[in-house]
Parts: structure tokens; C-alpha cells; sequence
């Protein structure tokens, strides 16, 4: 990271080193998994019913 003048440069390792990007992934797949199943669950039970 350097500053020429008023703006500092930044690399692009330095910008996205941030921890947590794995653990996102696998919440949002459980989080689509689970919407899944529970629209899947309001469509057939009454579908079932008639």
C-alpha cells in the first residue's frame, strides 16, 4: 500500500484478504437447499389435498 497524494493504491492481495469467503458459500447453498424444499412443501401439500 503506497499514498500518492491524496490516494492510496492498494495491491489486489492487499484488497482481498479478507477471511470468510469460504463459509459464505456453504451457507448460501444450505439457504437455497432449505428454500428449496419449503416451496417445494407449500406447493404439494395442496396439491395433494384436492
Amino acid at each position: 500500500m503506497h499514498k500518492e497524494g491524496d490516494e492510496i493504491h492498494v495491491t489486489e492481495e492487499e484488497a482481498t484478504a479478507a477471511k470468510g469467503h469460504q463459509h459464505l458459500r456453504y451457507i448460501l447453498g444450505i439457504s437455497l437447499f432449505l428454500i428449496v424444499i419449503a416451496m417445494s412443501i407449500v406447493w404439494i401439500i395442496p396439491a395433494l389435498q384436492t
